[in-house]
Parts: C-alpha cells; sequence; structure tokens
C-alpha cells in the first residue's frame, strides 16, 4: 500500500537516501531542503512532492506547514531528518549557534509534529514520527555543545509526543554515530573515527533505513530511543 512519507532535509546523504528508497519502494515521498542541490532535480524527476524551506526562517516555515495541511489529507510517517552542524566557535557567534540549533532540531520538529498530528491521527493504520537524534545526545560534546544540547532536547521530545499522540501515532527516535564519511575525510580521520566504536565502521545509509522500517513495522514500540553507533558506549 502507497505511503505518504514526509522526509525533512532531502538534499544529501540520509535524507537523499531515504528518499530515494520510499520513492523506489512506490510511496508518495514529500522532502523538504534548505539548499537546491542537483539532487533536488534528480528527485523531482522521480517523483517527489519538494518544498524549499529554511528552519532557521520562522516565517518559511509558516508557509510550509499552512502548504502541507492545504494539500494533503494524510500522512503515514514524519521523519525528522534536518539537521545543521555548527561548532561553538562559529563566525555567526554563540547567540547564532545555539538559536540556529534550536530552531532546526527543537523548534522546527515541535511545530511540525504539533500542526501535522492530525494528518497522522487521520489514518486506519498506526502512523509514526521518527527524530533522528545524535550519539552525543547521551554523552555530550566538547567542541559542539549547542549542537549536542539541542539534539538531546529532541530525543526529550520524542517521549512526550509518544505519550501525548497515543495510540494513534507512534513516535520514536533513532540516534546515529558514524553512518557515512564525507568525500573529502582524510584516511587518518577515518581511521580515528572507526577507532571509536567496537565495530570500527562506518553503519551506511543504509542501517538508518534498516532502523526506520523496523520502528514503522512494529505495532508496540514508542517513546523509544534507537541506537545506530557500533557499540561506542562499549568504548
Amino acid at each position: 500500500m502507497q505511503k505518504n512519507i514526509l522526509i525533512t532535509g532531502v538534499g544529501k546523504r540520509i535524507g537523499l537516501y531515504l528518499a530515494k528508497a520510499f520513492l523506489a519502494r512506490g510511496h508518495r515521498v514529500l522532502g523538504t531542503f534548505r539548499t537546491h542541490y542537483p539532487s533536488i532535480d534528480a528527485l523531482a524527476e522521480l517523483g517527489a512532492d519538494l518544498y524549499q524551506c529554511d528552519f532557521t526562517d520562522q516565517a518559511q516555515l509558516d508557509e510550509l506547514i499552512q502548504t502541507l495541511k492545504l494539500r494533503y489529507q494524510g500522512l503515514d510517517a514524519l521523519i525528522h531528518n534536518a539537521s545543521l552542524w555548527l561548532s561553538d566557535d562559529d563566525p555567526v557567534g554563540v547567540d547564532g549557534v545555539i538559536s540556529q540549533m534550536m530552531q532546526v532540531h527543537v523548534y522546527a520538529p515541535y511545530q511540525l509534529n504539533l500542526a501535522l498530528a492530525p494528518l497522522l491521527q487521520n489514518r486506519e493504520t498506526m502512523t509514526d514520527i521518527i527524530h533522528l537524534t545524535d550519539y552525543v545526545a547521551q554523552k555530550g560534546s566538547k567542541k559542539h555543545i549547542a549542537y549536542a544540547a539541542s539534539k538531546a532536547a529532541l530525543e526529550n521530545m520524542t517521549l512526550s509526543f509518544a505519550g501525548k499522540l497515543a495510540p494513534q501515532v507512534k513516535v520514536n527516535a533513532i540516534a546515529p554515530a558514524l553512518i557515512c564519511f564525507n568525500e573529502d575525510d582524510d584516511e587518518d580521520y577515518r581511521d580515528k573515527a572507526r577507532a571509536k566504536s567496537v565495530l570500527a565502521r562506518e553503519g551506511g545509509e543504509t542501517e538508518v533505513l534498516q532502523a526506520i522500517d523496523y520502528l514503522m513495522q512494529s505495532q508496540y514500540v514508542t517513546g523509544s530511543s534507537l541506537a545506530l553507533d557500533g557499540g561506542r558506549h562499549l568504548k
């Protein structure tokens, strides 16, 4: 059965991979993106419904929410993948860093969940909200304090929405560590990153897809955070 799946941040990496995978399965993919990469044109050719929105801009977020509510009668899954990676010494300054981290990782998911809950609740079967958080939500980060704090808030929000939207909507989180390297990561960095987990490897985007499949197929899991970290907690 075809599902309507909204994925935020589909321009690259995990979001792009997920969008392509669900389109290949015949599902209707609604995707948001901040920057128009060539990948966006490729997704459009595959049939995705795409919406440009900078989550740090409240006016754009408000417009996106209104558009989605007008154009769609129902949603089967809402996957919060959109993310922003700023260090605490970024040139935007400490106020800018914490503001943007919270806006993208907390305020936007919070508002989307509340506004689109009716679309998730009017389906005949259980539906899903999935937050992509981060390994550092539990561990913290010396160089990315604002980022880690915002991801921790998103993880906590999983619990609140799971309780609020049950039993129709399941709300879970996925907390990845090293999933895939960037093309310009040198071998020394890759070796150090792999060594942080007992499995000593990168997970690959397919691990995230399989985790999402498990959560969406489950009829008995909500309010949980699924770690995809290669056993970093064992080091």
